[in-house]
């Protein structure tokens, strides 16, 4: 097949091409704007490849996305790209509407007057794959889980315009028969994260003798999912997953914030033993909470597993371990991609009131 993924130098999108890469015999067009979480070299390993494009198109550009579908003929489509980082929505939300809004809209439409022009077999086979978040859902109690048919009670600007974008997908199904396919998944980890999310800023921090710095008291629970099994598990929805359906991806793997940070540095404290900083625990500083914290996330991924036969492989302690040494052996990548804007300061904390 030919696969348009958007948002393809971004984490995620660059761990999924770097599968179809190298486990298949599928030509990938990546669409990437190359925002500051966009980083090329995530796909050095690719980018010779001849069946590897790469396009430095924004997804609200309609004549140049016409272009794209046009030239390079897609049979499926894979949309990652996004503004995804909670804290960077509450400072600044109109980006996160434009992009993950506006720009979906834009690219279903795209996509949808290609696919009408199809030929009746290839119209048959197109997939429009939406990968969206568990965030959508809002929070949960300490028992529950969510399912496909959980409502949507988002808290942040960032899950508000998911799941926004999640409507416009299930809309275009219904009023134009476009097919469709969505996943909404657990927090992400691995390698090549940009280093504002938790594990690789901790990470950096902590080698470098920084705060480690914890929202409240660190109880907030989230389900760990190895980027690598979620890429998996998105080729295998792409491929074989049901016209309309939803598919919810999770790792098994609930966590607290501080046992996860606890778990970095203790990791540290063994594979970096020069380190002046061990014990590493000691970095940890409690700061204000984010406004409107979700206090637990946790996915029922029963269906994806019954329907498609897709389980994690990684389990947290297996898949930490292989994130941590990346990191260690990684350093220039690291260096090079906090070269731009992002410093790893704090986000999401400015003009909404001191006690957040």
């Amino acid at each position: 097949m030919n696969i348009i993924v958007t948002g393809g130098a971004g984490f995620i999108g660059s761990a999924v091409i770097r599968q179809y890469i190298s486990d298949t015999e599928h030509t990938i067009i990546n669409v990437d704007v190359l925002t500051y979480a966009g980083n090329l070299e995530s796909l050095a390993e690719v980018e010779n490849n001849p069946r590897y494009h790469f396009e430095q198109v924004n997804i609200c550009d309609n004549e140049a996305m016409t272009r794209v579908f046009e030239q390079y003929q897609p049979d499926a489509i894979m949309h990652l790209a996004a503004e995804s980082h909670v804290d960077r929505s509450i400072d600044g939300p109109a980006d996160f509407i434009q992009t993950n809004i506006v720009g979906t809209c834009n690219l279903l439409e795209v996509a949808r007057h290609y696919w009408n022009d199809l030929d009746e077999a290839r119209k048959a086979k197109f997939r429009f794959h939406h990968v969206s978040t568990d965030e959508v859902y809002g929070d949960l109690d300490e028992t529950g889980l969510f399912t496909e048919e959980t409502a949507y009670e988002p808290s942040s600007p960032y899950s508000a315009s998911k799941a926004s974008s999640d409507h416009l997908v299930r809309a275009w199904h219904r009023t134009y028969g476009f097919p469709i396919v969505i996943t909404n998944c657990s927090n992400n980890y691995g390698s090549h994260q940009f280093p504002e999310k938790l594990i690789p800023l901790v990470t950096l921090n902590a080698l470098e003798g920084k705060p480690l710095p914890i929202y409240g008291n660190g109880q907030q629970i989230r389900d760990w999912l190895h980027v690598d099994d979620h890429a998996r598990a998105l080729r295998l929805v792409l491929e074989t997953g049901k016209n309309a359906q939803t598919y919810n991806i999770g790792g098994h793997n609930e966590k607290t914030n501080l046992e996860v940070v606890k778990t970095i540095c203790a990791l540290l404290d063994k594979l970096v033993p020069e380190s002046p900083y061990k014990p590493h625990e000691q970095l940890i500083t409690y700061v204000s909470d984010r406004p409107g914290h979700d206090l637990r996330y946790a996915i029922d991924a029963d269906k994806i597993d019954r329907d498609l036969g897709w389980l994690p492989v990684e389990t947290f302690e297996s898949g930490i371990e292989k994130t941590i040494h990346w990191y260690l052996n990684n350093r220039e990548w690291c260096q090079h991609v906090q070269d731009g804007s992002y410093q790893r300061e704090r986000l999401g904390s400015s003009e909404v009131g001191e006690n957040t």
